[in-house]
């Protein structure tokens, strides 16, 4: 042997025979043999045999070409001591119950030398050709993925460098590891299988072997390792908040290793590596001490969008109408129903379909195989603006939110027809709200969503109300995963934060690291969103005071605040006879004289709770007017409330 020596390492000169007799093996054994050097090769750094890709590869052939005489035996040898696993592609693992379509694997080495006997090999101008049109083939899928723009110019051109580098156009091989977007497996899976097809297509990936891997389930060094050294072409890991929730000291552990292992299997083996995740800032958290990683590992950016309503509704109707018949009337409810609850609802979009299909199929009343309009659910359609300002106006009090509201609206009304002609400044729409307890802040929080929603200043007609604690966590690392994953709840709607002054730090103390975290993710949120959502922050008037003269930030960010005054003694009189006579109830005038005693007697408490008083208030007259009346059958006295129904014992301020 004048090029390569005999290895000097024990294990290695042991190996050494056996291993030349496998490369010579049948068909497929070869890549195996690959594989098992190649982790030889990692496993045993300090030897020198394998170091270099291209002496390794003719170190084969001559191999190959010297013992082809001891095949059989090598064949025979190789069985008896571990059998060869077939080297059939190991497809994505998904969650979902359609499963993911797989590419066929790429015909290996030796399978092309048999093919190349049994048909006639194509010129250079014919394989270009024919890689023209694999080409637009894969441009076409691109563009019918659910990615933005950027992201499809992006995928495009990692295709095209892919399709250059078999031609020989490039020679430098790039590692096409990325940071991927979306809230589905099943767009995930899409796109890796795009990925997957188009890169062995072009013999830019050595196999379509594939494998994914929960954050949540990395606990040493060896669950990212054992991925890498398994034969895969294309690692997925998932679940960025999984290595987030870890201590600091873990996480740098895991990112260092796992830089070190994808930096030496991108360029060596040719190894993608995907990381996924729905939320950009998540992973910008993740990856934001570890510069390598970020900007020269994961160079690469891919942004999904999620389908439409009309996307939805024809994968429902094309899932449905494999089994059944659906009527006219079916069709024309489905959008109906799709277009009212898809925007408000907090699941995928796979999701969705699927959960709405179950349904449909549950309310089926009938052996018939055509599907009705009765299977559609019932749902509460969306008000219009003025079926919104009609509730609004029969609230008692709040002349003042409403003359506002009404302000609110007629602004942007007049900007939507002016169609950008005049020179107004964008409407900040993030908002405080202040007042006490029981002044209606949450009820008209809701119709906000419902009127920007109809203004099309919001895409979805939702109210996520939370308080503190949703927001706060209680360990290091906590508070910012938990706080965005409300806001990523909330995204297309409104963020109603109740008391929202627990957020702020206590006076005279140090500083609370996790308040003061929440509030800076916060306020990242109200301008990288301002489009997409509208925060309201809530509270008492001299609690919120403090806490927005400590918060400079969120102040400037706001655009309306709103004073929710305490209820006058006759509005809570009004609101208390409108609960009775929306309950079916008649209260008669001495019931009335002793109701306003208690609530005059009451409400000079500081923590009265107004129209949450008067729902207690309500509920303890129920209580009692059904034991005052349990020897009665006059259904006169059953429906009317009378003085002696109302009591103040049990009875709470707020």
């Amino acid at each position: 042997m004048n090029e390569f020596d005999r290895p000097q390492n024990k294990f290695l000169k042991e190996m050494y025979d056996d291993f030349l007799w496998l490369i010579s093996s049948e068909p497929g054994i070869l890549d195996e043999a690959q594989k098992k050097a190649r982790q030889l090769e990692y496993n045993r750094k300090n030897t020198d045999t394998f170091n270099n890709i291209k002496s390794r590869k003719e170190y084969l052939d001559r191999a190959n070409s010297r013992h082809a005489d001891k095949r059989k035996e090598a064949t025979s040898y190789f069985d008896e001591d571990e059998p060869i696993k077939s080297t059939k592609r190991k497809t994505v693992k998904t969650s979902s119950k359609q499963g993911v379509s797989a590419p066929k694997a790429k015909p290996t080495n030796s399978e092309k030398q048999k093919n190349e006997i049994q048909q006639p090999q194509l010129s250079k101008e014919q394989i270009v050709a024919q890689n023209a049109l694999k080409l637009e083939e894969f441009y076409k899928k691109v563009d019918d993925a659910h990615l933005v723009n950027h992201s499809k110019l992006v995928l495009k051109k990692m295709i095209d460098y892919a399709r250059k580098y078999s031609e020989g156009i490039v020679k430098n091989y790039i590692p096409f590891n990325m940071r991927l977007y979306t809230d589905n497996d099943e767009t995930l899976y899409n796109i890796v299988n795009l990925i997957i097809d188009s890169f062995t297509y072009f013999g830019y990936m050595k196999n379509d072997s594939a494998v994914e891997r929960s954050f949540y389930v990395v606990e040493d060094s060896n669950h990212i390792t054992d991925l890498y050294n398994n034969a895969h072409s294309l690692v997925i890991f998932k679940d960025v908040a999984g290595l987030l929730n870890k201590d600091k000291a873990t996480q740098d552990k895991l990112l260092n290793i796992w830089k070190t292992v994808i930096y030496d299997y991108s360029n060596l083996e040719g190894i993608t590596t995907i990381i996924c995740d729905k939320n950009k800032e998540k992973v910008n958290e993740l990856l934001e001490n570890n510069l390598i990683l970020k900007d020269k590992i994961f160079d690469f950016e891919l942004i999904s969008t999620s389908a439409n309503t009309q996307e939805i509704y024809h994968k429902i109707l094309h899932t449905l109408k494999k089994d059944y018949t659906v009527s006219g009337e079916f069709d024309v409810k489905l959008l109906d129903y799709i277009t009212e609850t898809f925007p408000k609802s907090q699941l995928t979009a796979p999701d969705y379909a699927q959960s709405l299909i179950e349904q449909i199929l549950f309310n089926q009343t009938t052996n018939s195989s055509v599907i009705d309009a009765n299977s559609i659910p019932a749902y509460e359609k969306n008000k219009s603006i003025d079926e919104i300002f009609e509730d609004l106006n029969n609230l008692v009090g709040l002349d003042n939110i409403k003359d506002m509201l009404q302000d609110l609206v007629s602004l942007m009304k007049f900007k939507s027809k002016t169609e950008g002609s005049l020179k107004i400044k964008d409407t900040n729409m993030h908002m405080v709200f202040l007042g006490n307890p029981g002044t209606g802040k949450t009820t008209v929080a809701r119709m906000i969503a419902g009127i920007l929603y109809n203004l099309n200043y919001i895409d979805q007609n939702k109210c996520i109300e939370v308080s503190a604690k949703d927001l706060i966590g209680q360990y290091v690392g906590q508070t910012a995963p938990k706080t965005i994953s409300v806001i990523e709840k909330a995204l297309g709607g409104v963020l109603f934060i109740d008391e929202a002054y627990s957020l702020a730090s206590k006076p005279g103390s140090s500083g609370n690291s996790f308040n003061e975290e929440c509030i800076a993710t916060l306020i990242q949120a109200m301008e990288n969103y301002r489009d997409n959502l509208v925060l309201i922050f809530a509270g008492y008037n001299k609690e919120m005071d403090a806490f927005l003269k400590s918060n400079s930030g969120i102040v400037s960010r706001i655009g309306y605040t709103m004073q929710f005054n305490d209820y006058t003694l006759d509005e809570l009189i009004e609101i208390l006879k409108s609960m009775f006579k929306k309950a079916g109830f008649f209260i008669d005038e001495d019931a009335i004289q002793v109701a306003t005693e208690i609530i005059e007697e009451y409400r000079t408490s500081e923590s009265f709770g107004n129209a949450r008083f008067i729902r207690n208030l309500y509920e303890k007259a129920i209580i009692k007017h059904a034991a005052n009346t349990a020897n009665t059958t006059s259904k006169k006295a059953l429906k009317t409330i009378t003085a002696q129904d109302f009591s103040t014992e049990n009875l709470l301020k707020f």
